[in-house]
């Protein structure tokens, strides 16, 4: 007999800069809940002070799923003590206390970040609701509104060009046509990239069209928990500049070498403290 909601108990964990710090971009806030879609889960998660409240729209037999793709059993405070101790970090710090690394769906992650080439947090998730609501399997929410599963590989891989570039994505639509097409002819096995070391792994992943080093970093980081894993974007290329270079221009590579050396085994980690301080501080100027 399954059950229709959970709470989970865990300290220092900011729900809100979690799933709003850009590495998912299918849940929104109502009201105190955030809704969103795990697999087949439609899911309300509300932030209580020990811990995290969940309620789904159908009986669930196992919340395994969601302490996984929450990370809840993540040890945040041995994590941030790896953090180098300067005045930078110890502002994102201070600023996005509790936010963690997801665990996502390898395939819901790498097409999301393929769909996000030189896109806006805002339109990424205007081009995937799109694609949900015409590939997706709909089913209802805990409110009995109808929403829309991830498309399938599978699906994607039905679908012709066109209609991939009606859902808004334009020139990432034969990258994303291609990765599907990859995946779901067993050409390209997701799951073998568990296997590789963090080198390796990117290697592979940069083997799809329409995936660079940046895509490959963030489906690591946040779909197979690769810690090192380090993704430069603009936002981490302005941080690591003003908060670190403040003074002289540093090259593409330097800020690079930089950050593969100077921010520990959880270097991606304090990416993502960085690129959500950035972000939060640009939007409260």
């Amino acid at each position: 007999m399954g059950a229709l909601e959970i709470f989970l108990p865990v300290c220092d964990y900011h729900l809100a800069a979690t799933l709003d710090s850009g590495q998912v971009f299918r849940w929104r806030q109502n009201r105190e809940a955030w809704e969103g879609i795990i697999g087949s889960h439609c899911l309300q998660l509300t932030q209580r002070e020990n811990g995290i409240h969940a309620a789904a729209a159908r009986p669930v037999e196992s919340w395994e799923f969601l302490r996984e793709f929450l990370q809840t059993k993540t040890d945040l405070a041995a994590v941030l003590k790896t953090f180098p101790d300067d005045e930078p970090m110890r502002r994102a710090i201070r600023a996005c206390r509790g936010l963690r690394l997801l665990r996502q769906d390898p395939w819901e992650c790498l097409a999301s970040f393929i769909l996000s080439s030189t896109k806006q947090i805002v339109q990424i998730r205007q081009i995937i609701a799109l694609l949900g609501e015409r590939f997706g399997e709909p089913m209802k929410n805990c409110d009995g509104q109808t929403v829309f599963t991830f498309p399938t590989p599978q699906k994607i891989a039905a679908a012709t060009e066109a209609e991939l570039r009606a859902c808004k994505m334009g020139f990432r639509a034969p990258s994303l046509l291609n990765a599907a097409r990859q995946i779901a002819g067993r050409e390209f096995d997701l799951e073998q990239i568990r296997q590789l070391d963090y080198g390796q792994a990117r290697m592979k992943l940069m083997t799809l069209r329409g995936v660079g080093g940046k895509i490959a970093d963030c489906v690591l980081l946040f779909a197979y928990g690769y810690d090192t894993a380090f993704p430069v974007d603009v936002w981490i290329e302005r941080a690591l500049q003003e908060l670190y270079f403040p003074r002289w221009r540093a090259s593409a590579q330097r800020l690079r070498n930089f950050a593969n050396t100077h921010f520990g085994p959880h270097a991606g980690y304090a990416q993502q403290y960085l690129f959500h301080y950035m972000r939060t501080r640009a939007q409260a100027g």
